[in-house]
């Protein structure tokens, strides 16, 4: 939930995805989901991403932060839930992309989803409902 202060000022709650190779990452989401590049640091390493507004970021793992990727950890503690129109078809699109399909795109509980992993250990459900 977003709500806005007295300077109009909208909160967002947006995720960091830590990987260990960021330039490969980017170039995944961009082919796996449409997305598109709206910002990057000076030099690389972090950068900020959106699939039809839906805005994201993409960091390089630092250990001496405390930012570990999946394969660092050997498992993931967040799923991205990516909403589309066609979930069918953005789930074939990350596997040819290089996604692994975790479960097959299904109707259940008033949704139609599937979960795929991405080559960086990040677990996406991608669906709407119905």
């Amino acid at each position: 939930m977003s709500t806005t202060g007295t300077q109009g000022f909208r909160s967002v709650v947006t995720a960091t995805l830590s990987v260990r190779d960021w330039s490969r990452a980017m170039d995944f989401y961009k082919a796996a989901f449409g997305a598109v590049e709206l910002y990057q640091v000076e030099g690389g390493g972090v950068g900020q991403l959106a699939v039809n507004g839906a805005e994201f970021w993409v960091a390089e793992e630092s250990p001496e932060h405390l930012n570990f990727s999946p394969e660092t950890l050997g498992g993931c503690s967040v799923r991205m839930l990516l909403l589309v129109e066609d979930p069918h078809a953005i789930q074939a699109q990350a596997v040819r992309a290089g996604a692994a399909e975790v479960l097959p795109v299904s109707e259940a509980y008033g949704w139609r989803l599937g979960r795929v992993r991405d080559p960086f250990g990040h677990h996406w459900e991608i669906g709407r409902p119905v």
